[in-house]
């Protein structure tokens, strides 16, 4: 079978945050992107169905995330937080962009063998070196307060006009010095009044 979606480059983004003005953390807090420059098949004109992505995209979320899993130290049960996200380059459409969800956040999952919660997820239509910041959020109850987070990704040279950069993160630990007012931790899960 042909591949619909040749990968022209991979970029790995690492920020460890060891200082965030309080007490310093036990560990650094550590989060991660990985992004995908592919070729969009379906530039050109509407396609109704875009449903012959899904094998693919789903087999590229779980060799993507095993990529950052390496990145971030090869563990992982360390690994807390998560997202996903995509730009399409500007001869594709934003739907384009929304096929990258259920495949890449299952594949993603399936890399860390876990994940309960709506893998939370952007996207855009952008030009060459467009940024799009990843929204991140626990991995088990997407309502914990210290998780809400996000990376900032970007590739200088991408999206091409008939590209997607496809994009997986991944943090470990929350935010350094995490007081969110009002905000759930994972022992709240399940209490009455909490969201479920």
């Amino acid at each position: 079978m042909s591949l619909l979606f040749t990968t022209r480059k991979i970029s790995v983004t690492i920020v460890e945050t060891h200082h965030e003005f309080g007490p310093p953390p036990d560990s650094p807090s550590r989060k991660g992107a990985v992004a995908a420059v592919v070729d969009n098949p379906f530039v050109g004109g509407y396609v109704a169905d875009l449903s012959p992505a899904t094998d693919e995209l789903r087999a590229l979320g779980l060799k993507l995330g095993e990529l950052l899993i390496g990145h971030l130290g090869g563990d992982p049960d360390a690994i807390d937080g998560y997202g996903k996200g995509a730009i399409v380059g500007a001869a594709g459409e934003i739907e384009h962009g929304a096929m990258w969800h259920i495949p890449g956040g299952g594949g993603m999952r399936a890399a860390l063998g876990k994940g309960e919660a709506i893998v939370a997820s952007t996207k855009k239509v952008g030009p060459l070196g467009a940024r799009i910041d990843i929204p991140l959020t626990h991995l088990e109850w997407s309502y914990v307060g210290s998780h809400y987070d996000a990376i900032e990704v970007g590739v200088p040279d991408a999206p091409r006009p008939d590209e997607l950069v496809l994009i997986l993160a991944m943090a470990i630990g929350g935010r350094v010095n995490a007081r969110l007012v009002g905000g759930f931790g994972l022992d709240d899960r399940g209490q009455p009044g909490v969201p479920a």
